[in-house]
C-alpha cells in the first residue's frame, strides 16, 4: 500500500481549507438570513448568492485540502473535466437544498428536504472531486468511513440550514460557520481516510493537471470571489436599514414640500 499524507505542506493547507469553509459558512448563513427578510426577485438574488458562496466554499475547502494529498511512489494529477464537475454538483445541489428551505412552506419537512439535498451533495462533490484523482495504482475506500463521511455531511448540512433559519445575531451567525467549517472539515478528512491506494509503480506519464498548474490557480480565483462577495454583502444594507433610513427620510421631504 502507497503511504498517505493528508498534510503535506504541514498545518497549512488544513488550516487555509478550514478558514475557507468557514468564510463559505458564514456568506452562506448572511445572505440566507437577509433572503428570508426579503421577497420575490431579491430573495431569489440573495438565495442563489448565499448557494454559491456556500458551494464555493466547500470546493475550495475541499481543493485546498488536497494541495496536501501525497502518495509515496507516485505522482498526483487532476482529471479537469472532473474536477469542474464536482464544482457545478456543488453549486447546484447546495442552490437546491437552499431554495428548499427559503420557498418551504412546511419549515421542519423544508429544513429535513434542505438538509439531505445539501449533504448528499457535498459528499458527491466530494467523492466526484476524489475521482478526478489520476495515479499509478489503485484507489480503494472503507465503506464504514465513507457512509460515516455522508452522515457527518448531511447532520452539517441540517444543522447549517437550521442555523440559517434561526439564527440572526452576528456573533451566532459567527459561532454556526465556525461549527459548519468544522463539519465540513471533518468530513472532507473522514472521506480521506477512507481512501487506501496500491501503488503500481510506473514511468508512463499520468493525464490530467497536477495540483499547482490547475487546482491552486482555481482555488485562488474563487477565494477572491468569496472575499469580494463578503465584502459585498458586509457593505449592503439590511431590510431593517432600509426601512430606518426610508422612515428618516420622510419627515424631511415633508417639511420641504
Amino acid at each position: 500500500m502507497g503511504h498517505l499524507d493528508h498534510a503535506a505542506l504541514g498545518w497549512l493547507t488544513p488550516a487555509l481549507s478550514y478558514v475557507m469553509a468557514c468564510i463559505g459558512a458564514a456568506l452562506g448563513l448572511r445572505c440566507t438570513v437577509r433572503a428570508l427578510a426579503t421577497t420575490g426577485r431579491s430573495r431569489r438574488n440573495w438565495l442563489v448568492t448565499a448557494a454559491s458562496a456556500i458551494g464555493t466554499g466547500i470546493w475550495t475547502m475541499h481543493f485546498v485540502a488536497m494541495l496536501g494529498f501525497g502518495v509515496t511512489g507516485t505522482d498526483i494529477r487532476y482529471d479537469v473535466p472532473l474536477t469542474l464537475l464536482s464544482l457545478l454538483v456543488a453549486m447546484v445541489v447546495v442552490c437546491a437544498g437552499v431554495f428548499a428551505v427559503g420557498y418551504g412552506k412546511d419549515r421542519g419537512r423544508a429544513l429535513l428536504l434542505g438538509g439531505l439535498t445539501t449533504g448528499l451533495g457535498v459528499a458527491s462533490m466530494h467523492y466526484l472531486g476524489m475521482a478526478a484523482v489520476r495515479l499509478h495504482g489503485d484507489v480503494s475506500y472503507d465503506p464504514l468511513l465513507v457512509a460515516l463521511s455522508v452522515l457527518i455531511a448531511v447532520v452539517a448540512a441540517t444543522a447549517a440550514l437550521w442555523a440559517a433559519l434561526n439564527i440572526k445575531s452576528p456573533v451566532a451567525v459567527t459561532i454556526a460557520s465556525l461549527i459548519m467549517g468544522a463539519a465540513v472539515s471533518s468530513m472532507h478528512y473522514t472521506g480521506m481516510f477512507a481512501v487506501g491506494v496500491r501503488v503500481t509503480p510506473s514511468g508512463e506519464a499520468l493525464s490530467g493537471a497536477s495540483a499547482m498548474q490547475f487546482i491552486f490557480p482555481l482555488a485562488v480565483g474563487l477565494g477572491s470571489y468569496l472575499f469580494l462577495t463578503s465584502a459585498f454583502v458586509a457593505l449592503s444594507p439590511t431590510a431593517g436599514e432600509r426601512a430606518a433610513s426610508a422612515s428618516a427620510q420622510r419627515p424631511v421631504q415633508s417639511t420641504a414640500s
